[in-house]
């Protein structure tokens, strides 16, 4: 059995850190790496790249609104056309940087507010679409199963994979709690790492009212910018890894 780990890197800006990237990337098998819109910096981004690409860690494009005051949390009403010119521009940005440190990307995963945006949204979901196949209309992407954004992808022929969250709870409909409610962010490194052995099995879960949840998933998510990421992190794939579970990229790269 294997599964993938991942984890949002290079969130900082500047002279402002955000998570440990140096030590996720010890841990994780892909890097959901910022792209500039809602966080990141040349700097910060070719340095997460240049790691990933020592650690044989794939490297994903995290595209989001135009936000980074907001961190990309903040839904924007972004005419579909403009949005696909926005998130081409943030992957060939990524592209250009990782292939200086010896990588390139090798899959999209959409970042906070538009993220759950496209899980319903039709006309940003296919804007994102439009977006990943005018740079390569093979690109592997990631999001939210049931999602627009993933039906919408399929429809177009990219390879499609889907994600749980290992610190996020989860409404009994599938969705992410939002993040402005209580218990939406799970903290306990224990219990995340049970249950991602639950999710890895393809065993259900407790919703944030208990009722059972199967999500099916080919990789994992560890938030980067969490409180004890990287000890959430550790817990995670060291109780993988005790049940049996191999660690792998869901792109085939990496380690």
């Amino acid at each position: 059995m294997n599964i993938d780990l991942n984890a949002d890197l290079a969130e900082g800006f500047g002279r402002w850190e955000l998570g440990d990237d140096d030590a996720l990337l010890t841990v994780v098998t892909s890097a959901n790496v910022a792209c500039g819109f809602h966080a990141g910096d040349p700097t910060v981004i070719r340095g997460a790249c240049r790691q990933a690409a020592a650690g044989r860690v794939a490297v994903g494009a995290q595209v989001g609104y135009r936000d980074l005051a907001g961190f990309g949390r903040r839904f924007i009403d972004v005419p579909p056309r403009e949005l696909a010119d926005d998130v081409l521009y943030q992957i060939g940005a990524l592209d250009g940087l990782a292939r200086a440190s010896g990588t390139r990307v090798r899959y999209v995963k959409p970042h906070g507010a538009l993220y759950n945006a496209i899980v319903h949204h039709e006309e940003q979901a296919a804007a994102v679409v439009a977006a990943v196949r005018a740079w390569d209309p093979e690109c592997p992407v990631l999001g939210l199963p049931g999602s627009r954004w993933l039906a919408k992808a399929e429809e177009a022929r990219l390879p499609v994979f889907r994600e749980a969250f290992a610190d996020r709870a989860y409404t009994p409909s599938g969705t992410l709690v939002p993040r402005r409610e209580r218990g939406a962010v799970l903290h306990d490194a224990e219990l995340i790492a049970e249950r991602c052995v639950r999710l890895a099995r393809g065993e259900p879960i407790a919703a944030i009212d208990g009722t059972p949840l199967v999500v099916h998933a080919d990789s994992l998510c560890v938030h980067g910018d969490t409180p004890g990421a990287v000890v959430v992190a550790l817990a995670v794939r060291e109780r993988l890894e005790a049940e049996g579970i191999t660690l792998r990229a869901f792109t085939g790269e990496g380690r």
